[in-house]
């Protein structure tokens, strides 16, 4: 079993239920959803290049998944992810954009946000006690000679490359797209996700996801409300 610390919005926001549809999979009920046509871009296409997104949920990475030091019982840990979340202000995201990263869509902050920035890094600080140590075989999955000084020594500080001052909040909507269909997901995305972008995005929850076996998906084990936010 792993665990991760996730942000996504409620289960009923719209944004939540485009992203859902659009992936093929709803990870707070396991729902599935048919691959859509899209002009251009044949069903079949649009569910290969959804693939590895689908599998995790529409999330935001804030805490990368891990398994539970040995010493930690699932208890402790959503004891202590409980009340940090009663204890830690909701707040807002000020403009959230379509961004491509490498060959993959996400959707974005529209410029760096401090207080999301400080949130990631106190999430990740928080609940490193909780986190299994990386075996050798993880490290190499990370590729480490790929990566830069930092972000490789992100990954043995904190397991995981894209932490602190390498953090860059985004929510997964593809896999790698070929470079020839790149301008078409665009347009694709864009259209889909009109009515979200070029406005706030409240970050409202710390969601715990889980995975139940290495490759399986990752479903929503608690959603759990900020301080001051609806629930």
């Amino acid at each position: 079993m792993r665990y991760a610390l996730y942000f996504t919005p409620p289960k009923d926001d719209p944004l939540t239920g485009a992203a859902s549809i659009w992936l093929g999979r709803d990870a707070f009920t396991g729902q599935t959803y048919p691959a859509s046509e899209e002009e251009g871009m044949p069903a079949a296409e649009q569910f290969e290049l959804t693939a590895d997104p689908r599998r995790y949920g529409f999330h935001a990475t804030i805490k990368a998944p891990f398994a539970l030091a040995s010493s930690v019982t699932e208890k402790d840990f959503m004891a202590v992810v409980e009340d940090f979340a009663a204890r830690t202000p909701a707040f807002e995201i000020p403009e959230l954009v379509l961004g491509q990263l490498g060959r993959f869509f996400a959707l974005v902050p529209g410029y760096l946000h401090t207080p999301l920035q400080d949130f990631a890094a106190s999430v990740v600080k928080s609940f490193e006690p909780f986190r299994a140590s990386l075996s050798e075989a993880d490290i190499a999955r990370r590729n480490p000679e790929k990566l830069t000084e930092s972000q490789r020594a992100n990954l043995m500080r904190w397991g995981y490359p894209y932490v602190m001052e390498d953090f860059g909040f985004h929510m997964t909507l593809t896999g790698q797209v070929p470079e020839e269909r790149s301008t078409l997901m665009r347009s694709i995305l864009e259209r889909r996700f009109a009515a979200f972008t070029g406005r706030p995005l409240s970050i409202s929850s710390l969601t715990v996801f889980t995975e139940e076996e290495r490759g399986g998906p990752f479903e929503i084990h608690s959603w759990l409300p900020l301080a001051g936010a609806e629930r």
